[in-house]
């Protein structure tokens, strides 16, 4: 299948003047020629480069999958990586990015046609059923995936993401919408939502829900919803379905709602991620004190394989602290003076990573400095094995000297 595909790269800094410049690479733009939607689709990925000194970790990464891909791509990547890096406060995980750029966005993004904005509108459960048969299966198939799926949608988008929950419940674990256009041909889909979240259970699904400030000035969200015109239909409806969701909060949907007053309908999809990305993961921080880590008792070991299986537990498959996670662990641990615990996260690294090159030559550091050559040795002849790198081979050799 690879042949179906054209792989270019997707470059933040394109070209400069001077010579031998280098580029700063975030992605790759795939492609899929599909047969539900009789068109090919570039799709634009993004994959944790996750490196260490020069080495690649092998590693699976949950997926968030982005409408209006194009738009959004390179804003919702620079946020991952800024919320996911391990500097003891990871609000969320390294997440794949499938960007899905638009072509017909009346077309694929409304569950209903409405011949007054598009005679092809209407078109959003044939799109829906090119994300979960054919695009999935694709991302699947060549990515490093787990299978928790996140979908983030704005206007139209949201509108989607609100009709996949409704309609397609399995087929994504968190859904985000923001500003999304619930006022839609005479507000259908709110009437629909309204339906369903009556009826159906959410069990372990998340939505946020960002609403914009769209209203003239003067005009406060109470005195908007007694308002009849058009120009304020936007609003009432994403306020309505606010109400929806408090009225239904039995159906177990778990559920945030964000009213931004400062931002617009085109300003607030950036902001709206990141208070999504906090909320979806509420979970996933691990907050350690200096208390925890000069315990003798080691009560701390205790307390991180109770937080990350409830991580497991909430992301549905099994999630164990990164290499950089259990490597900040041991030198946190050391600098309290609390050697055993900082030993218990060295060799519990090379347990959980045993092909790492930073657990092996951290363990060898560890060694240095309780004055174990024989030891060190041993575990910076290991890292070398793994990558060979000056670094290291300079601290091997100081040990022979």
């Amino acid at each position: 299948m690879r042949n179906l595909f054209t792989i270019i790269f997707i470059s933040v800094i394109t070209t400069f003047t001077y010579a031998q410049s280098k580029k700063i690479e975030i992605g790759v733009i795939d492609s899929i020629n599909s047969k539900i939607l009789n068109e090919k689709r570039d799709i634009w990925v993004y994959v944790p480069h996750n490196v260490t000194n020069g080495m690649t970790s092998k590693k699976n990464y949950p997926v968030l999958y982005l409408l209006d891909g194009d738009w959004h791509f390179v804003s919702v990547v620079g946020l991952l990586q800024h919320l996911s890096y391990t500097n003891g406060n990871t609000i969320c995980p390294e997440m794949i990015v499938v960007g899905i750029p638009s072509t017909d966005r009346y077309r694929d993004m409304t569950p209903s046609c409405d011949s007054m904005y598009s005679e092809k509108s209407g078109g959003n459960e044939k799109f829906i059923s090119f994300i979960e048969n054919e695009l999935i299966p694709h991302i699947d198939s060549l990515y490093p995936v787990e299978p928790y799926r996140m979908i983030v949608g704005h206007s139209l988008g949201g509108l989607t993401v609100i009709n996949t929950l409704i309609n397609h419940t399995e087929l994504f674990n968190s859904f985000v919408a923001i500003d999304p256009s619930m006022w839609w041909n005479n507000q259908s889909s709110l009437r629909e939502t309204n339906t369903a979240l009556s009826k159906n259970e959410f069990f372990n699904k998340s939505l946020f829900l960002a609403i914009a400030n769209t209203m003239d000035k003067g005009i406060d969200t109470a005195t908007v919803k007694k308002d009849n015109s058009r120009k304020t239909l936007p609003i009432r409806s994403n306020l309505e379905f606010s109400d929806i969701l408090n009225k239904y909060s039995q159906n177990n949907l778990n559920y945030m709602v964000k009213y931004y007053q400062n931002e617009n309908h085109g300003s607030i999809p950036l902001i709206a991620t990141y208070d999504a990305l906090h909320f979806v993961f509420d979970f996933y921080n691990l907050s350690l004190t200096k208390s925890d880590y000069t315990d003798t008792t080691m009560s701390i070991v205790n307390k991180i394989e109770n937080h990350y299986k409830n991580v497991s537990e909430r992301m549905g498959y099994k999630v164990t602290p990164t290499e950089n996670t259990l490597y900040v662990f041991a030198i946190n641990s050391q600098y309290m003076n609390n050697l055993p615990l900082a030993e218990h996260f060295l060799l519990q690294n090379i347990t959980y990573h045993p092909d790492s090159f930073i657990a092996h030559d951290s363990y060898g550091d560890y060694y240095v400095s309780k004055g174990n050559y024989e030891q060190a040795s041993i575990m910076y002849k290991k890292a070398l094995s793994i990558y060979d790198n000056d670094d290291t081979r300079k601290k091997l050799e100081n040990i022979k000297k």
